[in-house]
C-alpha cells in the first residue's frame, strides 16, 4: 500500500495507452481488434499475478500479432472466435510446459543472428501489413511484399484522405510524445485524428465500426475447440517461442525494485497464465511485451499493483467509452502500427551482425528474408533450426586434440599431436570442445594414425571432467582400439568417471584395451595421468 501512488499513476498511464495499442495490435493480427483490446484486459492482470517479474507487462507483441496474422487456420474458420481462443490457450499450455520443465536455457542455442534477422523483419512486416489501411487501397498479391510494391505502382488508386489522416497520425505521435505528454501522445494523435475525419464528414475513411467492431461490454469467458488442436498446435509452439525469448529480455534487463533479477522460468509460468486468461476471455496471444513493460518502469510503477491497475484502467474505459471505439479511424491505427515497425527496426543491430562473419551474414539474410516471405508461424520454427544446425556445426567443428609432454623446464606444456603414431613412445593425448555426435569425425580425423611403423607404443587419452561421450564417440574409440591392438600397441582411458567406464565396457572398448587400462579419475589432478604414464612406459620397455 506504500506504493499505491506511484502505481496508480503508471497504471493510468499504461491502461490509457493500452487501449488504442491493443486495438492496433488486434488489427495488426488480422482479427477482431476487440480481441486484442481483451488481450491487454486479461493478459495483463493475469500475468501479474504469475509471473516473478515486477514490472512484466503480459500484453499482445508486434511480431506475435504477425505470426497469428499469418495462421489461415484462423482466418478460414467458421468460428474464428473459438479458434483464437484454442490458440491462445494452447500457447499458453505450450508457455507453461516450458517454465514447469525449467526450459529458459533452452533460448540461449537460438543465435543472435536469428533474433536479429526475424525481429528486424517482423519491424518489415509490420510496415508493409499497414499500408492498405493507411492508403485506403486493398492490393493484391501472395505476400506483403508483392502487395507492398502493387500500392507503389497504383498511387492513382490511393485514397487522400484515408493516406492524409495516417500520416498526420504518425506526425502528432512523434511530435507529442516529446511535448509533457510522454506516452500518453499516443492517445492523444489517435482520438485527434479520429475525431477530425468524423467531424470532417470523410465517408471514405473507414473506421473500427465499418468492421463491425462493438466494445459495449467487458469480454465473456469462452471455451476452446478441443478438435483445432492439432492443426493450431504448430503456430501454438511458434508463438510461445517467440513470446518466450522477448519475455526472457525483459526478465534479463529489468531488475526488480530490490535489486534481484527475475527467474526465467516463472516469468515462462506468468506469460502462459496470461495466454490463458487472455484466451477463455476472447484475447489473442500474449507474451512479455517490452514496450509495455519499459512504459510501466518509466512511469514510476513500483510494483506489480500498477499493472492491475492498468487492467482496471482499460476495463473502466471499455465501459464508460465502449460506444466511442467504432468511431477510431482505421489509418490513425495503421500510422501507430507502421511507427512501431518503423521503431522494430534496428540498423545498427544488423548492422553488428553482418560485420561478424560470413556465417552470421548468411544466417541473418536467410532469416530475414524467410521472415518476409513465408508465413511467419513456419519462419520461426525454420529460424530456431537454424540456430541450432549453426551450434552443432560451430561445436562439431572446434574439436581440438593436443599432445602434452614435459618441457625443458619440467612443467608440461601442449603440442600438436603427430601425424603418426611413432614407434615405442608413450603419447599422452588431450581432447578440447564438445565430444558429441556431430565431433566425432572431427575427432577422429585429428588423431595419430596408425602406420606400419606404430608399434610398441602407448596413447592415453585423458578424459578429464568429460561425463557422457555417447556410441558415435565410443564407435571412434573402439576403432581406434582395434587398429592400435592390431599394431602391436595399445590404448589407455584415464580420468573417466563412472558413467564412462560403463560406457566403455558395454560398447566392448574394455574388452579390447583391458579393464587395467582404464584408469578412474579422482580429485588430484594430474596424478592418474603420471600412474598411467609410469605403467605406459613399463609396458614399452617390456615390449621394445
Amino acid at each position: 500500500m506504500r506504493t499505491l501512488r506511484e502505481d496508480a499513476a503508471a497504471g493510468l498511464v499504461l491502461g490509457l495507452q493500452s487501449v488504442p495499442d491493443g486495438l492496433a495490435t488486434g488489427l495488426l493480427a488480422g482479427v477482431n481488434p476487440i480481441a486484442g483490446l481483451n488481450a491487454y484486459l486479461v493478459g495483463t492482470a493475469a500475468g501479474a499475478l504469475f509471473t516473478s517479474s515486477t514490472f512484466m507487462a503480459v500484453q499482445g507483441t508486434g511480431a506475435m500479432a504477425m505470426v497469428v496474422a499469418d495462421v489461415p487456420a484462423i482466418r478460414d474458420a467458421s468460428d474464428p472466435t473459438r479458434a483464437l481462443v484454442t490458440l491462445s490457450v494452447l500457447t499458453g499450455a505450450v508457455m507453461i510446459a516450458a517454465g514447469l520443465l525449467r526450459l529458459g536455457t533452452v533460448l540461449r542455442f537460438v543465435s543472435n543472428a536469428v533474433m536479429v534477422g526475424f525481429i528486424n523483419a517482423v519491424g518489415v512486416n509490420i510496415v508493409l501489413g499497414q499500408l492498405a489501411n493507411l492508403t485506403g487501397y486493398q492490393a493484391e498479391g501472395a505476400n506483403r511484399v508483392i502487395r507492398a510494391v502493387n500500392t507503389v505502382i497504383h498511387p492513382g488508386r490511393l485514397d487522400v484522405p484515408t493516406l492524409f489522416l495516417g500520416l498526420v497520425t504518425i506526425a502528432l505521435i512523434v511530435w507529442l510524445e516529446r511535448t509533457r505528454l510522454g506516452a500518453m501522445g499516443l492517445v492523444v494523435a489517435v482520438v485527434v485524428t479520429s475525431a477530425f475525419a468524423q467531424l470532417a464528414g470523410w465517408d471514405s475513411v473507414a473506421t473500427l465500426a465499418d468492421l463491425g467492431v462493438v466494445a459495449d461490454s467487458l469480454p465473456r469467458p469462452e471455451l476452446p475447440l478441443l478438435r483445432m488442436v492439432p492443426v493450431l498446435i504448430v503456430p501454438a509452439v511458434s508463438l510461445a517461442f517467440v513470446g518466450l525469448v522477448q519475455g526472457a529480455g525483459i526478465s534479463a534487463n529489468f531488475p526488480n525494485p530490490d535489486g534481484t533479477y527475475p527467474e526465467a522460468s516463472r516469468d515462462f509460468i506468468g506469460q502462459g497464465a496470461g495466454n490463458v486468461a487472455s484466451g477463455l476471455f476472447q484475447g489473442m496471444p500474449v507474451g512479455g511485451s517490452v514496450s509495455a513493460s519499459s512504459l510501466n518502469k518509466v512511469a514510476g510503477a513500483r510494483s506489480r499493483q500498477s499493472l492491475l491497475v492498468a487492467s482496471l484502467v482499460m476495463a473502466t474505459v471499455i465501459v464508460v467509452l465502449g460506444d466511442a471505439v467504432g468511431d477510431v479511424a482505421m489509418p490513425a491505427l495503421a500510422g501507430l502500427l507502421i511507427l512501431i515497425g518503423y521503431r522494430t527496426i534496428k540498423p545498427a543491430d544488423l548492422q553488428s551482425v553482418w560485420r561478424t562473419g560470413v556465417v552470421q551474414k548468411a544466417v541473418l539474410a536467410v532469416t530475414f528474408v524467410l521472415t518476409l516471405v513465408v508465413p511467419l508461424q513456419y519462419a520461426v520454427l525454420l529460424g530456431v533450426g537454424l540456430s541450432v544446425v549453426l551450434h552443432v556445426v560451430r561445436q562439431s567443428n572446434q574439436v581440438t586434440i593436443r599432445r602434452r609432454v614435459a618441457g625443458p623446464d619440467g612443467y608440461l606444456v601442449e603440442v600438436d599431436p603427430p601425424a603418426e603414431l611413432p614407434a615405442h613412445e608413450v603419447v599422452v593425448l588431450q581432447p578440447y570442445g564438445s565430444l558429441f555426435f556431430a565431433a566425432a569425425p572431427v575427432f577422429e580425423g585429428a588423431l595419430p594414425a596408425v602406420g606400419e611403423g606404430s608399434t610398441g607404443s602407448v596413447v592415453i587419452l585423458r578424459l578429464r571432467g568429460r561425463s557422457d561421450l555417447g556410441t558415435s564417440f565410443m564407435d571412434v574409440l573402439h576403432r581406434y582400439a582395434e587398429a592400435l591392438t592390431a599394431a602391436g600397441s595399445r590404448l589407455m582411458v584415464v580420468s573417466a568417471n563412472d558413467r564412462i567406464i560403463e560406457q566403455l565396457a558395454v560398447t566392448g572398448i574394455t574388452e579390447v584395451i583391458g579393464a587395467d587400462a582404464v584408469y578412474p579419475g579422482d580429485e588430484r589432478v594430474g596424478a592418474t595421468v603420471e600412474r598411467a604414464s609410469a605403467d605406459a612406459q613399463a609396458w614399452v620397455d617390456a615390449h621394445r
